[in-house]
């Protein structure tokens, strides 16, 4: 291990580095490798904008999207092969790390379509169909955190399909996906089948929590009175503050006689994962939604341009775990600023559907035209 570099230092404090980002050529190059070998990059994440720009972007599946189009398959049969081909070749490759680790880690997650994410029924079957054509013991469905996905994350997992719980932005709407996990684990030991390697995580997202509020904490600073000064305390600081609560959460449930008892029969915590760790903001430092939450049995799935940025220079130290108190005056304080955190939570998980639809959408309209143009030749 180079105990140099920030990344690889990371795993002393418990802390997996996932890649939030997939494209063919990197698997192919040896890129993913490397980074597997020398960053102890544990997992990648993909979703429908980041196959949008690898897909869209590139040529590199120019020849394998040839060979479909001879085969005449739609364009949402060329997007379902050249997606799960992607995702099986990265799980091939972090294969070997899973077994290591006893399954503990080296997964990769691929998401159902957007367009189910008020759809219990079209989520469980399509995540269903995705598990079975991926066909790896590595492999994170990614279901969202609506109130319809709810019922989806315990159905699969009461099957034994790992789950990778994704939009999700408010600690009450937390509290109810690991509830649903619980449930879940419950329902397939009812049955008599096995929760070992059974895997979970919950991604919560949090740049666009401190996109959304700030702006509004701004306007309210600069108009000056009475609450610019609380205002302006609390720019840039709910994202986190909500992350730390996260964790005060997972730390509780995974600690209950609930969970000891099924874990006395393999059962595994779901992880929280932190996602949407990219800086938009270019005020901020562009590592902001890394070195406040490292800590034990948690995930960050960063983008390359932030991947890159913690290893030149990350400064690794577990402060997960540190100022509670204060991350807990950050939210109390909202209400005084006639700011809902809850409404605000429920707003991005509305755009956050709306974000992955566009993309998926994009994505099929590039695939027809690129279908069409292959066709003529």
């Amino acid at each position: 291990m180079n105990e140099r570099n920030p990344l690889r230092r990371l795993e002393q404090f418990g802390q997996s580095i996932w890649l939030d980002y997939i494209r063919r050529r990197m698997i192919t190059s040896g890129e993913l490798q490397r980074l597997i070998d020398e960053d102890g990059l544990k997992g990648i994440t993909s979703n429908p904008a980041i196959f949008e720009k690898a897909i869209a972007k590139s040529q590199d599946y120019d020849e394998a999207m040839r060979a479909m189009v001879r085969q005449n398959k739609s364009v949402t049969e060329i997007y379902h092969d050249i997606t799960v081909a992607d995702v099986q070749m990265a799980a091939d490759k972090f294969l070997p790390l899973y077994n290591k680790l006893d399954g503990r880690d080296g997964f990769v997650s691929l998401e159902v379509n957007p367009h189910l994410a008020r759809d219990t029924d079209g989520t469980i079957s399509e995540a269903r169909q995705l598990w079975q054509a991926v066909s790896r013991p590595n492999v994170l469905i990614k279901v969202p955190a609506t109130l319809e996905g709810l019922p989806a994350i315990t159905r699969l997992i009461s099957e034994g399909i790992n789950v990778n719980i994704t939009l999700l932005f408010g600690l009450p709407r937390y509290e109810q996906v690991a509830e649903a996990y619980l449930a879940g684990l419950e329902a397939r030991l009812a049955k008599g089948e096995s929760v070992q390697r059974l895997a979970s995580v919950a991604s919560f997202f949090l740049s666009r929590i401190d996109v959304l509020v700030d702006p509004i904490l701004e306007k309210m600073a600069a108009a000056g009175g009475p609450q610019a000064q609380t205002a302006k305390s609390l720019r840039g600081e709910v994202a986190i503050a909500s992350a730390k609560l996260a964790y005060i959460i997972y730390r509780r449930v995974f600690s209950t006689e609930r969970f000891k008892n099924l874990a006395a029969k393999g059962a595994r915590t779901q992880r929280v994962l932190w996602a949407s760790t990219s800086t938009k903001n270019p005020d901020y430092s562009d590592v902001k939604y890394v070195e406040p939450l490292i800590g034990p049995d948690t995930i960050n799935t960063m983008p390359p341009e932030t991947l890159e940025a913690y290893r030149d220079h990350g400064n690794p130290a577990p402060r997960l775990e540190e100022g509670v108190d204060q991350a807990t005056a950050v939210l109390q304080r909202l209400p005084e600023l006639h700011i809902d955190i809850n409404q605000v939570t429920q707003q991005l998980e509305d755009e956050g559907i709306d974000k992955f639809n566009k993309p998926y959408d994009s994505l099929l309209k590039t695939l027809e035209d690129k279908r069409q143009e292959m066709l003529k030749k």
